[in-house]
């Protein structure tokens, strides 16, 4: 079953992806503004709004099943916070870490959602077999997707 909502598939069938406009802000792709990463941080201490994940989702055309998974955010969980509309503040820093790799990718992909979202859910050698987006399930594993972006930006491949 295919993680790419059924907008972001027909984008990447008909070969064109939507390009997102670059943001200087941490947290973007989640829908808050913050001008820094202290008011991120704050954030997730209050607790991400609910509409964080579906923003993200619709950012990069990833189902918000999938999202939450990665975040480690069982669908129970997920529908009592969808009830409440407010994460933990645990969830809300997962959610985050898998936000700031999103923009990450986005910045790697020109912005280009769709390459961004099928790179993110492809399984990659470099992570044992896993999406990047599955590896994101532990802050480590973020660190290493990040890493592999920042070394693909670069040209660096060893």
């Amino acid at each position: 079953m295919s993680r790419l909502t059924a907008g972001a598939a027909a984008r990447a069938a008909a070969g064109g992806g939507s390009r997102a406009a670059e943001q200087s802000t941490p947290g973007h792709s989640l829908g808050l503004s913050a001008s820094s990463n202290a008011d991120l941080i704050h954030a997730i201490e209050r607790g991400l709004p609910f509409r964080s994940l579906s923003q993200l989702a619709e950012t990069l055309g990833i189902d918000t099943g999938a999202l939450a998974e990665a975040a480690g955010i069982p669908a129970r969980a997920l529908a009592r916070r969808k009830a409440a509309h407010r994460f933990e503040p645990s969830e809300s820093e997962r959610l985050v870490r898998i936000g700031l790799v999103a923009e990450s990718a986005l910045r790697l992909f020109n912005g280009d959602t769709s390459e961004a979202a099928h790179w993110l859910i492809s399984p990659r050698d470099a992570f044992e077999g896993q999406s990047p987006l599955d590896y994101c399930r532990t802050d480590l594993g973020a660190r290493e997707v990040e890493d592999l972006i920042g070394r693909l930006e670069y040209g660096v491949f060893s």
